[in-house]
């Protein structure tokens, strides 16, 4: 009885290890990730709005017909990007993530509180050779550290209705996500008194 016992929990044990190590595995060995899928669809450090939702010509799963959707690719290695998103009528987000598909930030109109979502995307280390401004805030300036310097930005605009996709397509259509070509401002020096 205690070797039937035995066998029975050490095949439970097992079976939860092969789970997890799968599990945990899948997503670094899968060869269509969604990174690859929207590789050849797509530009890089650009925004590329994508079809609307279809079961049978949708580029990636479980898509969300409510939604129009567009998509930045994105390589920091030439240095930081400049993502502008207006807000649509209904609702917009924007979500960020790694080349391994890991969502590291996500941001929506209501929390911008702003008509356009503006924001920076840097690296930790393209961040920290930013000069430090005393001026600028972090509500007047908000920067994202990317974990990776290659990944995805998905930005949503929501047509509440299926008559306002258009609205909700035009207003992604004025996204923009491109390399920084002007230096960040840096604060001038003091004058002393004499």
């Amino acid at each position: 009885m205690i070797r039937l016992m035995f066998t029975i929990v050490a095949g439970v044990v097992l079976g939860l290890v092969v789970h997890l190590v799968s599990v945990l595995a899948l997503p670094r060995i899968a060869t269509q990730d969604a990174y690859s899928r929207l590789t050849p669809m797509t530009k890089l450090n650009g925004v590329t709005q994508l079809p609307l939702a279809d079961p049978q010509t949708s580029p990636m799963p479980f898509m969300d017909p409510a939604f129009a959707i567009a998509i930045c690719r994105y390589d920091l290695a030439g240095g930081p990007l400049k993502l502008t998103v207006p807000v649509s009528q209904a609702y917009t987000s924007v979500s960020f993530y790694t080349r391994n598909e890991i969502a590291y930030y996500a941001i929506n109109d209501r929390s911008a509180g702003k008509k356009v979502i503006e924001l920076d995307l840097m690296t930790e280390a393209q961040h920290n050779e930013l000069p430090e401004d005393e001026e600028v805030t972090a509500a007047d300036r908000l920067i994202i550290d990317s974990p990776s310097t290659t990944g995805l930005i998905v930005m949503k605009a929501l047509a509440a209705e299926p008559g306002l996709m258009p609205q909700a397509q035009a207003s992604l259509q004025t996204a923009t996500c491109a390399p920084q070509t002007e230096p960040p401002a840096k604060a001038e020096a003091p004058r002393g008194r004499r």
